[in-house]
């Protein structure tokens, strides 16, 4: 009997995957993880939409989103408005993809980074859909796996959520819930990079089930308790600055948190000087914080023991 179950849901799950065309959005390496699960199944969005190329580095060259790379590499059409406004909703609207007939019946969205209107989300006939690497309503906002380890939250998971004009607040489709020592980390408190690279996979499996559920009415949406909701903020470069002389495993946790971007850094004043140090490398210890290499702005990279012998 289960077999049987498990081989009418990879049948309907085959015929949904033929007759569904559906635009994805989304923007950094964390839709590309989605992306990349979903393709495994064979469930290729029929348009990608993704956010501008944006100035970057100290050349400010233009650099494209990563979505944008991997729609390229899969031969997938792609969008990149500027404002998702009555051109672009109508673009959508009017989207005629080749195979299979019919428009854009639904949209997912992981990680896109902007708000979308009302008329965009009346865009798609059965809704967009939200992967959100938290379990909702805990962690609505901008940054959701960096505030997860700066909180050292043990229980993580991933929801799938209908979108509404508000941001992370839709009802819910789906969550799927671990213990952070569910996953394998090259340290017991895991870089943002590394949690978002699990979180990515497991949300896209989450949305292989989900999907075909939503279009064939098996789940229904439930809503949020707005009372158990906690928010994140978008992280600026000044949310790395750490007081070595504060809590050691808080600082840790921030170490992990913004380890890439924003980084993190302290300042010294050496020969009259204010100079920021970033840590470039660092490990929890017995209770201590051991900061092993830094680099001073605009200079190399040298060891911690260094830093005050020059």
């Amino acid at each position: 009997m289960f077999r049987e179950r498990n081989t009418r849901e990879r049948v309907l799950l085959v015929i949904i995957i033929m007759n569904t065309n559906f635009a994805f959005f989304g923007t950094d390496n964390f839709s590309v993880g989605v992306l990349s699960e979903l393709k495994k199944s064979g469930f290729l969005p029929a348009l990608i939409v993704t956010t501008p190329d944006k100035p970057k580095g100290r050349g400010l060259k233009l650099t494209p989103p990563p979505v944008k790379l991997w729609a390229i590499e899969n031969k997938i059409d792609f969008v990149q408005p500027e404002k998702l406004n009555n051109n672009f909703n109508l673009e959508i609207r009017n989207w005629k993809p080749a195979r299979p007939a019919g428009g854009l019946e639904i949209g997912v969205v992981a990680s896109y980074g902007k708000i979308l209107p009302t008329a965009t989300l009346k865009s798609f006939p059965r809704g967009l859909l939200n992967v959100h690497p938290s379990l909702l309503p805990k962690y609505r906002g901008a940054s959701p796996i960096q505030s997860q380890i700066l909180n050292d939250e043990k229980k993580i998971g991933v929801t799938t959520m209908l979108m509404d004009e508000k941001m992370d607040h839709g009802p819910l489709l789906a969550q799927r819930e671990f213990s952070i020592f569910n996953f394998q980390f090259s340290n017991e408190i895991p870089i943002a990079k590394e949690l978002s690279e699990k979180l990515a996979v497991e949300g896209g499996k989450l949305l292989m089930e989900t999907i075909p559920k939503w279009l064939t009415g098996e789940i229904k949406p439930i809503p949020q308790d707005d009372s158990q909701a906690t928010f994140c903020k978008k992280i600026s470069k000044e949310d790395g600055l750490i007081d070595l002389s504060g809590n050691p495993r808080r600082n840790f946790l921030k170490i992990q948190a913004f380890a890439g971007w924003p980084g993190t850094y302290f300042f010294t004043d050496q020969h009259g000087k204010k100079t920021r140090i970033i840590i470039k490398d660092a490990k929890f210890e017995n209770g201590q914080l051991i900061v092993n290499r830094v680099r001073p702005e605009g200079k190399k990279e040298i060891p911690f023991s260094q830093l005050f012998s020059t």
